[in-house]
């Protein structure tokens, strides 16, 4: 089969494009034809080697993928040939990737493609629809009525908090750099978007909770100001955070616990099967009513791997601003 992958970890230009032979399935794992293949920064860092990994050698890139089941191990109850899948949690833990012609895993790590989903749609939501999805119920358990506020709404996992606090019920205030990323995050439902160039956050935020504060705030930036969010936190207000693995930012003991708040830290790839399935099963519904829409910012060859990961890269170290929605990676050509 062909694929992207590389033998050390370094720039893009490690990744090379060539043939790996045809993974075989295990028993509990089904093979499956990918369609399409989606990166996260977590396929970034982990080929640059800034979050150090045992990798198998050669290793493929990428966490996401969607397709069609071409064949099943002994034991899979739960998917058949020719059934369509999603599924994330790849391309990491001593697992191969996803980015190649086909992709062997656990059938725990693969979910169907409702009927009205493309491929692209599919790897694209995974990862970063199921981290949305545990900061946002598991971790904060947020209700109907209350306010979530979330850096980013234009980004991979900011996109997927605005839209489904929305379908949970929820307000939304979010951040973005321009016009066109806020008239995105309205058309997704968005009661508050704010330009972090331009406006100032926490006055904002305290006129639209009438000075009640956030309920939820979800934290998708790198190096978070937690003396800025504590302050705009209301009563009993939860705080998640998802990036940053080496920010060791000042946090305010005093005025967070006086509030009654609470603080959630998670990795999405440590979630159990059970818990990732329950992510999937409301992606899937919001997917197919379409109160969740994927915003795909470019597609590449799978012989371009390299370049996708290149502006992958300068959009998430380097703030390029060039990227709006998920890189895809296809297959097919």
């Amino acid at each position: 089969m062909k694929a992207a992958f590389f033998d050390k970890t370094g720039e893009p230009e490690v990744i090379r494009y060539g043939d790996l032979p045809d993974p075989v399935p295990k028993a509990g794992e089904i093979l499956v034809k990918v369609g399409a293949a989606a990166l996260n920064p977590i396929d970034v860092y982990i080929r640059a080697g800034t979050i150090p990994m045992q990798l198998p050698q050669p290793f493929i890139t990428g966490c996401d993928a969607a397709g069609a089941v071409k064949a099943v191990g002994l034991g899979v109850a739960r998917f058949k040939v020719g059934d369509r899948v999603w599924g994330s949690n790849q391309g990491l833990l001593g697992r191969q990737g996803t980015c190649a012609e086909y992709v062997c895993a656990s059938e725990d790590w693969f979910y169907p493609t409702p009927a009205e989903v493309s491929d692209a749609e599919a790897a694209a939501a995974a990862l970063v629809g199921i981290t949305a999805h545990l900061g946002l119920f598991r971790c904060a358990k947020l209700h109907g009525g209350e306010t979530v506020f979330v850096n980013g709404g234009a980004g991979g996992v900011g996109s997927m908090v605005v839209q489904m606090a929305k379908a949970g019920g929820a307000k939304v205030v979010t951040t973005v750099g321009s016009a066109e990323k806020a008239e995105l995050c309205r058309s997704w439902g968005a009661d508050c978007v704010l330009n972090y160039k331009t406006d100032d956050i926490p006055a904002k935020v305290k006129e639209f909770t009438k000075g009640q504060g956030v309920n939820v705030w979800y934290e998708t930036q790198r190096e978070p100001d937690f003396a800025r969010t504590v302050d705009l936190l209301a009563w009993r207000g939860r705080m998640i955070i998802m990036a940053g693995r080496q920010a060791q930012p000042v946090f305010p003991v005093g005025p967070f616990y006086v509030k009654d708040c609470s603080l959630f830290g998670f990795v999405m790839f440590k979630a159990t099967p059970d818990e990732q399935r329950q992510c999937a099963a409301d992606i899937n519904k919001w997917l197919g009513w379409k109160k969740l829409r994927v915003p795909i910012g470019k597609t590449f060859p799978l012989a371009q791997t390299a370049a996708a990961h290149r502006l992958l890269e300068e959009n998430t170290l380097r703030k390029a601003g060039t990227l709006t929605g998920k890189v895809v990676v296809s297959p097919l050509g």
